[in-house]
């Protein structure tokens, strides 16, 4: 399972990309990836809706159940990655490049880790 150190981590297993301290770029995991199983299809918000920290944001679907996404951080979502809408296979294949949303104007951010101590809580 990769971790990668260039990002941070949430306890539910997304991954946070600053940007600066107001952007940032949120996807899921590899350990999530390989957890849920293959995707077969990902619901993303609209670019303009509000995102809230500890609250979901999107919902993936796999072979095995439909799983909900938490957003690490509250702002405005400035993009989403419409590739994940036709083609949610990516994310299995690169988690780290399968980015769903990026996210401007930050206002406040759930508890999040360093590589180091994200792979402590996932045993690796």
């Amino acid at each position: 399972m990769e971790i990668k150190t260039d990002r941070v981590y949430s306890a539910s297993h997304e991954w946070v990309l600053f940007e600066t301290e107001t952007t940032a770029t949120i996807g899921v995991t590899d350990f999530a990836q390989s957890e849920l199983g293959d995707l077969v299809f990902v619901n993303l918000p609209q670019v303009g809706d509000a995102v809230t920290a500890g609250q979901p944001f999107a919902d993936v679907e796999s072979v095995k159940a439909v799983s909900d996404v938490y957003c690490p951080v509250s702002g405005t979502v400035s993009a989403i990655n419409e590739a994940l809408l036709s083609t949610p296979q990516m994310i299995n294949e690169n988690a780290y490049d399968a980015w769903f949303i990026k996210v401007e104007n930050i206002t406040d951010k759930s508890p999040l880790m360093d590589a180091d101590a994200y792979r402590t809580l996932t045993g690796e």
